[in-house]
């Protein structure tokens, strides 16, 4: 697993793009958990978190899921926790949400890369 994360409109896709040309990629705010579950890399994984969510259901085992059925995956995601915290209930939960998740697939991929202005540097790599 690799995790590719960085605040919004940082350009992460293009340079996961770069990084795996040969990569098919699926968009996460519209696929289902079976696509998640097989495909190679998705990207705006924030929103299929938020997606989930808004359909009522919890995503804290998404974690243990991805590590259990696809631990290969490239997972593209915006960190959506810096900024004022939210006065709506759901996005503040939203916001806690994709910090957890991806607090955890960090901690299981074997690279993460932070981008900013479509500059990528490896802040884990083991």
């Amino acid at each position: 697993m690799e995790l590719i994360v960085g605040g919004a409109f940082q350009g992460q896709l293009d340079y996961a793009k770069r990084l795996f040309p040969m990569v098919k990629w699926t968009d996460g705010a519209v696929c289902s958990k079976e696509e998640l579950c097989s495909c190679e890399g998705v990207f705006g994984f924030q929103e299929y978190i938020r997606r989930t969510m808004r359909e009522g259901r919890d995503v804290m085992g998404l974690t243990d899921l991805l590590i259990r059925k696809n631990p290969d995956i490239l997972i593209v995601s915006e960190e959506v926790g810096y900024g004022v915290v939210p006065v709506d209930p759901f996005d503040r939960s939203y916001r806690e949400a994709v910090g957890r998740v991806c607090t955890g697939l960090a901690a299981y991929a074997k690279r993460v890369h932070r981008v900013i202005c479509g500059v990528g540097t490896v802040i884990k790599d083991d």
